[in-house]
């Protein structure tokens, strides 16, 4: 008889901490790591400086808490910002600017729409999201975000940025295991990006053939002498 392989809560924080890790360094244009080693807290906090949040419902439920230092959040909206192109002198100098606050909630968007995407290739099942929300949070405050969880497991983890800059992943979500069954088929990846560039070179295959096509058209003509 096969042996089942079974996925819990320390694999899906895996998968979310590589959605974070491959979002952030795509769309900085910069390293971002994590430390191998998770933290078990008893409950999830948004903390000073500046922290994002977001439920999460459907085959699990649960919520994702990111935590940025003022200096962490500067940095990662820069380089995002000027990989976009914008110059460094039309940038927000604050962690409390509304920009900062919008870049960081759509970056925190991305991360998700990853984390659910991988989710459902991996586990074959479904979980939906809320809008992020984006909390510049004055250093005398904590707020404690209440969960609606039967069994709640949280982990905390650190990340760094290439400045060596700290923000704090956590993830709070019911106790929860997926076991394989004997019959599990694996599917194939779905990569969204694969799929533009194919499209894109195709393109620029088609305009060779075109603009090729056309000179021997030309040539045919010149020989024929019109």
């Amino acid at each position: 008889m096969a042996k089942s392989k079974t996925i819990n809560t320390d694999d899906i924080l895996l998968v979310l901490c590589n959605s974070i890790k491959s979002v952030l360094t795509k769309a900085t244009a910069h390293p971002i790591n994590y430390s191998s080693m998770a933290q078990k807290i008893n409950k999830t906090c948004l903390k000073p400086d500046i922290g994002c949040f977001v439920l999460f419902d459907g085959g699990f439920s649960g919520l994702v808490v990111i935590n940025f230092s003022a200096n962490a959040a500067v940095e990662i909206y820069s380089n995002y910002m000027t990989h976009m192109g914008i110059p460094e002198n039309e940038l927000a100098k604050s962690h409390t600017a509304d920009e900062v606050g919008d870049v960081m909630g759509e970056l925190m968007n991305q991360i998700l729409g990853d984390f659910t995407g991988v989710i459902g290739h991996e586990l074959h099942t479904s979980i939906t999201q809320n809008q992020p929300k984006m909390l510049t949070i004055n250093k005398q405050v904590q707020l404690s975000i209440d969960t609606n969880l039967d069994r709640p497991q949280a982990r905390r983890v650190t990340f760094m940025t290439e400045k060596n800059n700290i923000f704090y992943l956590e993830l709070a979500m019911d106790k929860t295991e997926f076991i394989k069954l004997p019959n599990f088929e694996e599917r194939e990846a779905f990569d969204a990006d694969t799929i533009l560039e194919e499209q894109a070179n195709n393109k620029q295959q088609e305009k060779k053939a075109a603009a090729t096509e056309s000179l021997v058209d030309q040539n045919l003509l010149d020989e024929l002498g019109f």
